[in-house]
């Protein structure tokens, strides 16, 4: 009689073929519709612009062309300069805002660190309030003298109060107190205890809040409208967007004989509008299947209790 009940258990939790199949259904479509609009964005980038203009957004242009990624590549070797300063950005600012957000996690997420609550606050109350816009700019040229400096895109954003304190969560929640405590009985120190048997546990929140650093870094644009002047030191999306300016200035002074229409009729307006989105999100899209597994698993962090 047990057993029949285990069975019916099992049975009550499974699911029929068709209901197996009508979810697979839902879950295809549902990935087809977020993948769609990059997809189709990327067609419209290698549609020709007169193609483009005449027979309108289609997902099988008549004629394929390059010329919006010919027109944004005769910046040369600006362009790959851009390219070469966001992925070190990204990268290098990744590591700085993983080493300081982990460290100060950790430290309040303990409870025998005394001055756990005052830290907590400490981050959380800049979440609510912050100092504005000057006196960041006269903190960030004047005090640190960052104006010009690839730091001035690095350290402005290496640290996020909202990402400590989903880290101090995943450490709360995730690293049990009797693995500190053997690490202590077997005469590590605190920084041998993170690093040992801390961090090999904490991979899926360092994934979580790595993947959030890197979109953040590699979509900024706003610091370097701040703090740079330097052609060599700008990233792509702030080169993106002016290359955008450029052609919108072009784009409202067609009455003025001196621009010259030919430059108005070679120059593949929307097209180009498209290839600057594939240039700028294709990397971190390539990029986020390494991130996925972790990514999942420190989202769900503290969801179920047992």
């Amino acid at each position: 009689m047990a057993s029949l009940t285990r069975i019916r258990s099992r049975d009550f939790h499974r699911l029929s073929p068709a209901w197996n199949v009508a979810f697979n259904l839902i879950a295809a479509i549902i990935a087809i519709a977020c993948v769609f609009p990059f997809l189709f964005v990327t067609i419209i980038s290698f549609t020709d612009e007169k193609t483009l203009a005449k027979n309108g957004y289609s997902l099988f242009p008549k004629k394929w062309s390059v010329d919006a990624y010919s027109y944004l590549f005769k910046a040369g070797d600006q362009l790959l300069r851009s390219y070469g300063v966001t992925i070190f950005v990204t990268a290098v600012g990744t590591v700085i805002s993983l080493v300081f957000i982990s460290l100060f996690a950790y430290a309040i997420s303990r409870k025998g660190f005394k001055y756990r609550n005052f830290f907590s606050f400490f981050a959380f109350f800049t979440m609510l309030f912050n100092g504005g816009l000057v006196p960041t700019y006269i903190v960030t040229t004047q005090l640190l003298g960052l104006q010009n400096s690839i730091w001035a895109l690095i350290l402005p954003m290496a640290v996020n109060a909202f990402y400590i304190m989903i880290m101090r969560t995943f450490f709360v929640t995730m690293i049990p107190d009797a693995i500190i405590e053997s690490g202590k009985i077997d005469g590590a120190s605190e920084l041998g205890i993170f690093v040992r048997l801390v961090l090999p546990l904490a991979l899926p929140g360092l994934a979580t809040i790595a993947l959030f650093s890197t979109l953040g870094y590699w979509n900024d644009w706003f610091n370097a409208l701040l703090y740079i002047d330097k052609p060599n030191l700008v990233p792509l999306q702030s080169m993106l967007m002016r290359i955008e300016n450029s052609m919108q200035f072009i784009l409202q002074n067609t009455n003025n004989p001196s621009l010259g229409v030919g430059i108005l009729q070679s120059m593949p307006q929307d097209t180009s509008r498209m290839a600057m989105v594939v240039l700028a999100t294709g990397p971190i899209v390539l990029a986020y299947p390494f991130f996925q597994r972790y990514f999942i698993q420190g989202l769900t962090v503290g969801a179920v209790k047992e």
